[in-house]
């Protein structure tokens, strides 16, 4: 069954848009907290691109008393590795999957989507990419990580074997300590992936030097 489309705010770079950029965004924010630097990251780009920022559902979170906020899953760890809510991963991949199946419809081929998520949502892009049957233009994957690990040789497919992968992370981060990352991209490279890896001095965030190199990125791969 189909997923439910997901409220999305969009932003075409201009009419009729043959690419598209998918951004998910963290725990508690919204479909706005990336639309801001979409003229940053959109200059120079050869294509018109619709770029596509969806609103997680409400979900109450563990780790915050049970509050009902945005999230793509349940946190139910502060490690984030102990326990997770595979079961809500997996509801929030489909979501996803149905989100690129509208970019289908509209012309959009899967080759021309870049899937990418802050947090929470880069666990949802790395988690939903390696499962794709259909190669994607390319990922990001900003202060985030790579959700159920130990089921990454067994489940992911060939298609986006060869895709870039570009990975941003902060030295400070609080919420997602380094080593989280660093064992995702380590995974991410021991099953053969292009990953292009980022660091900055900064906590759970963005940094002007991190929005330049995400437009390099997309220039690449948006071509």
């Amino acid at each position: 069954m189909t997923a439910p489309l997901l409220d999305c705010l969009e932003i075409e770079t201009a009419p009729n848009p043959t690419h598209a950029v998918i951004w998910l965004h963290g725990l508690g924010a919204d479909a706005n907290d990336f639309a801001p630097i979409v003229p940053q990251v959109a200059l120079g780009l050869e294509h018109a691109t619709r770029f596509v920022f969806p609103n997680a559902p409400m979900l109450p979170v563990t780790i915050n008393g049970g509050m009902v906020m945005p999230a793509w899953y349940d946190i139910l760890a502060m490690d984030l590795v102990r326990r997770e809510d595979a079961q809500g991963i997996r509801a929030s991949e489909q979501a996803i999957r149905a989100l690129i199946a509208r970019e289908n419809a509209r012309g959009v081929p899967t080759s021309n989507i870049v899937l990418a998520g802050f947090s929470q949502g880069c666990a949802m892009t790395l988690h939903t990419g390696l499962r794709l049957p259909e190669k994607l233009a390319g990922m990001m994957g900003l202060s985030g990580y790579l959700p159920l690990i130990d089921l990454a040789d067994a489940e992911r497919l060939t298609a986006n074997a060869n895709t870039p992968i570009f990975l941003a992370h902060g030295t400070f981060d609080p919420v997602v300590a380094l080593p989280r990352a660093e064992a995702s991209r380590a995974k991410l490279k021991e099953l053969g992936c292009d990953v292009r890896w980022h660091t900055y001095p900064m906590p759970h965030a963005v940094c002007p030097q991190e929005i330049d190199d995400i437009r390099d990125f997309l220039q690449e791969v948006i071509a």
